[in-house]
């Protein structure tokens, strides 16, 4: 008898007790996730490579870290190298074109 009770009680709690995930969907449309960077440079390509065919960077960031991770600037992304290969490359953000139409 008391198994029994101990039993419903232990499922009561559990129904009781169960909770739901709750959480947000953010869906961007395809035409609004922005294009990859034209001419940025691919993944494990060498640093020599991309300054030959990109030119001098406009800002060359300080390794962090071990390895050192470093970042190159250029007008259109972000360059991101470890140990003198591209790890990621992030395009820049653009600031949103807007119509100044007069009404």
């Amino acid at each position: 008898m008391i198994a029994t009770v101990r039993t419903l009680f232990c499922a009561a709690a559990l129904l009781l007790g169960a909770t739901q995930a709750i959480g947000d969907t953010l869906t961007i449309p395809v035409g609004q996730q922005g294009a990859a960077a034209a001419g940025a440079p691919a993944r494990g390509e060498a640093a020599a490579g991309v300054e030959a065919r990109l030119g001098a960077p406009l800002q060359r960031g300080q390794g962090v870290g071990a390895p050192p991770i470093s970042r190159w600037d250029y007008p259109d992304f972000s360059v991101y190298f470890e140990s003198g290969k591209v790890l990621h490359t992030v395009a820049k953000r653009r600031a949103a074109v807007t119509s100044s139409a007069p009404d």
